[in-house]
């Protein structure tokens, strides 16, 4: 087996020294917030993003203002964007169904599909205006029929972005505040004198937001932990250069710590990557992001079979797979940890990221090994409940129950199940007793 990084980013212990002082900033900070509610939320809005309202949730005029603000071509195409996403969480939504079956005569199971009843979406705007992240994540709540969903988003140049806050909008939230980062998560989740806290929260966000939400995690429930965007290429000799620099460049201008990864079975490709890279950089508008990533993250890792390109993808489990080989769907049946498959040169994660329907909103750091992305089901909480109709089942299921309960030596669970027995079968079960 030979797989040769020609590249490799920083180490793992970089990286840990890294989230360690992101860990201790966020501890604090949601301290803070815990602590002194809407106080802590203005000195940190202030601190962060110089942002000094007289109240962090937009007024209806508010929004209506700044929806004017936003030209008709980019609202028809903020609309049709959350058409596609709203037609496939339906879709995903149509397919889980509650359930009631008779399991043995008398036995009636089931579960039921309950909405969680509110939810917090966090919208990244300061470096860039995350527009699409409010359709991943406030449409698909609103078709999962969540009763009150919030959404926060952090000032962009010193005021709300009015396509930010359209998309909000008409993605169904029914609050929407100015709020970025740390603060805004902390507030949602703990709750302030003017914010009531929510039961979930959910969206994307830089390393301090998936740090808040992982440290906020049991007090509410997450999606999933979503941090600084990952792509990875999976690519041989079918593409070019060009098209797998500019795949991985378009993701690492995200931020400063966004891993590209190149796998490829092709040492020609891989060399020639590297060249169009350094070219691109060049006349690249976010070269000053992308370039850091890329220096700092990015990695090309070469194999020589398809067999290892897969081992080595599903080892790295990255948000974002872009597959572009002679075999797409050996990929599509064989990967097993990843936030989304994007299969062939026809498409690219932007189309994912912005306007194809499936949701932006994806594992991270290897959570791909144990999660799938943000979807409708996220915001449905699958709850059971049994009954049981005749006496003969009540005596039936009570006997076995009685007995696996003194197996235990639980004699008071035993006895819920006795008294059924004595009940309804008429039979004398000594207290404490398993029923025979």
């Amino acid at each position: 087996m030979a797989i040769n990084y020609l590249k490799k980013g920083k180490t793992d212990a970089a990286k840990a020294i890294d989230d360690a002082q992101v860990s201790e900033i966020v501890k604090n900070t949601l301290k803070a917030i815990e602590e002194r509610g809407d106080e802590a939320v203005k000195e940190f809005a202030k601190k962060f993003d110089n942002y000094t309202p007289e109240s962090f949730k937009l007024s209806q005029a508010e929004i209506d203002n700044l929806i004017n603000q936003v030209s008709k071509q980019d609202l028809e195409d903020i609309k049709f964007a959350q058409e596609q996403v709203r037609n496939f969480a339906q879709a995903q939504r149509d397919s889980m169904q509650d359930i009631e079956v008779e399991t043995m005569p008398g036995v009636i199971l089931g579960h039921k599909n309950i909405p969680v009843q509110s939810v917090g979406c966090y919208i990244p705007a300061g470096k860039f205006p995350m527009v699409a992240s409010a359709h991943m994540s406030v449409v698909t709540a609103s078709v999962a029929k969540v009763p009150r969903i919030i959404a926060c988003t952090p000032p962009y140049q010193g005021s709300p972005n009015p396509a930010v806050i359209a998309a909000m909008h008409f993605g169904g939230a029914h609050e929407i505040y100015v709020i970025g980062g740390i603060q805004a998560v902390g507030a949602m989740a703990l709750g302030t004198e003017t914010i009531d806290p929510v039961d979930m929260l959910v969206g994307p966000g830089n390393a301090f937001v998936a740090e808040a939400k992982r440290q906020l995690f049991g007090k509410v429930g997450i999606d999933l932990f979503a941090g600084p965007t990952e792509t990875m290429v999976i690519a041989d000799d079918t593409v070019d250069a060009e098209l797998c620099a500019t795949d991985l460049l378009g993701q690492a201008e995200h931020g400063y710590n966004s891993p590209a990864v190149l796998v490829t079975n092709n040492k020609s490709l891989a060399e020639e990557t590297i060249s169009e890279i350094e070219r691109i950089l060049t006349i690249l508008p976010t070269a000053d992001t992308a370039s850091v990533s890329w220096k700092e993250y990015g990695e090309i890792v070469l194999c020589d079979t398809y067999e290892e390109m897969l081992d080595v993808a599903n080892e790295i489990a990255s948000e974002h797979v872009q597959v572009m080989t002679d075999r797409d769907d050996w990929f599509l049946e064989n990967m097993h940890s990843y936030g989304a498959l994007f299969l062939g040169p026809r498409t690219n994660v932007s189309n994912g990221d912005k306007v194809i329907g499936t949701n932006h909103t994806l594992p991270t750091k290897k959570a791909g090994r144990y999660t799938g992305g943000l979807w409708v089901g996220k915001y449905l909480k699958t709850h059971s409940y049994q009954k049981i109709t005749t006496d003969e089942a009540a005596v039936k299921i009570g006997r076995y129950c009685s007995r696996l309960c003194m197996l235990e030596s639980f004699v008071g669970h035993a006895e819920q199940a006795n008294i059924r027995v004595r009940r309804y079968g008429g039979e004398d079960v000594p207290y404490g007793k398993a029923a025979q």
